[in-house]
């Protein structure tokens, strides 16, 4: 973790990041940035973020603005119709049951209509600086099996046992250090091991099994 700590401050950092860091104070813009990102290339996640939250900056005001429009304001996120219908009925939902305020534990986050584990999760962690968080998304589960941290089939079964496998102090930050480099190093199909920092250190659990199936998509 301290050797990717110090690789990553090179490297372009996910989207929802960058709108943490611009909107440190404003839980909602990061919720609705990070329900946005599930499935969208960064650059598309920022870009529909800031034309959506230039339209309407609270959910009380987003609230109102029709389906229609939300479309055209996000598009084109992947699955932007769905994600339409869930921005506008999580703000619905903040207004009329929380007065207009992101809710602060897990329980509740999880009640937003388009809300998931990762993306409450992750919530936790940039908006309300929780140290008790693990986010896990596909790049997180996929690198921390290849280097052998946990054995899991699926993104949820991962957060379980990445509590039981790492230390605390790391939570708050394996999905930053995590997805920065599996976008830009330990990538899905075609892994740049000769340039990882940490190869040294990794088992490569899964790696062949990837190249084969990227040759075989080339041949």
């Amino acid at each position: 973790m301290r050797a990717l700590a110090r690789e990553i401050h090179a490297l372009e950092l996910p989207a929802v990041e960058k709108i943490s860091a611009e909107h440190a104070d404003e839980p909602f813009q990061i919720l609705i940035a990070t329900l946005l990102s599930a499935r969208t290339q960064d650059a598309t996640t920022h870009a529909a973020s800031t034309s959506l939250f230039r339209r309407a900056r609270t959910p009380r005001t987003l609230a109102r603005v029709p389906i229609k429009e939300i479309e055209r304001l996000i598009y084109p996120v992947s699955f932007y119709r769905n994600k339409a219908r869930h921005v506008k009925a999580c703000c619905e939902m903040l207004t009329a049951r929380f007065s207009g305020r992101v809710p602060e534990t897990m329980d509740e986050l999880v009640t937003l209509p388009g809300v998931g584990r990762k993306t409450a999760n992750l919530v936790m962690i940039l908006a309300f600086k929780s140290r008790t968080n693990i986010c896990v998304d596909t790049h997180v589960h996929r690198i921390s099996n290849r280097l052998g941290w946990v054995r899991t089939t699926a993104p949820e079964e991962t957060e379980q046992a990445l509590y039981r496998a790492t230390d605390q102090r790391w939570w708050p930050l394996i999905n930053l250090y995590l997805v920065t480099w599996g976008q830009n190093v330990c990538r899905p199909l075609s892994p740049r091991c000769e340039e990882c920092a940490i190869a040294v250190e990794c088992p490569r659990i899964g790696v062949r099994r990837d190249i084969l199936k990227q040759r075989r998509k080339h041949a």
